[in-house]
């Protein structure tokens, strides 16, 4: 354990609110594995796996990413030229966003795509 971690974990456990969104949440998760289940997803965000599906058909009918088939799975794409919401940061990108969480690329996972 690094110094810090209890800190993190007792923040974790005893939270009121979050800086993020559950649905930036989701859209972490899936930059990170791009192929990972709704069950899953909704495990490591907090949430249902009916609240996970829900937030992922959000992002997929705004254009903030692409759903397709894998066999029984499915693999996400993101948009990440796609902008913000709110009107505070409409000027940046969901791109911006994951980057400044933890960089994008291969490297990190995030499959880019500009298209809108």
């Amino acid at each position: 354990m690094q110094p810090g971690d209890q800190r993190v974990n007792e923040t974790h456990e005893s939270k009121q609110w979050t800086f993020l969104s559950n649905h930036a949440h989701v859209l972490i998760c899936v930059a990170r594995q791009p192929e990972m289940r709704i069950r899953d997803i909704a495990l490591r965000v907090g949430i249902t796996e009916r609240a996970a599906s829900s937030i992922v058909a959000d992002l997929e009918s705004e254009g903030y990413l692409t759903r397709s088939k894998v066999g029984r799975n499915n693999r996400y794409q993101l948009h990440l030229a796609r902008p913000l919401r709110h009107p505070i940061e409409y000027h940046y990108c969901i791109g911006d966003l994951l980057h400044a969480l933890g960089g994008t690329g291969a490297a990190s996972g995030i499959r880019a795509s500009a298209a809108h």
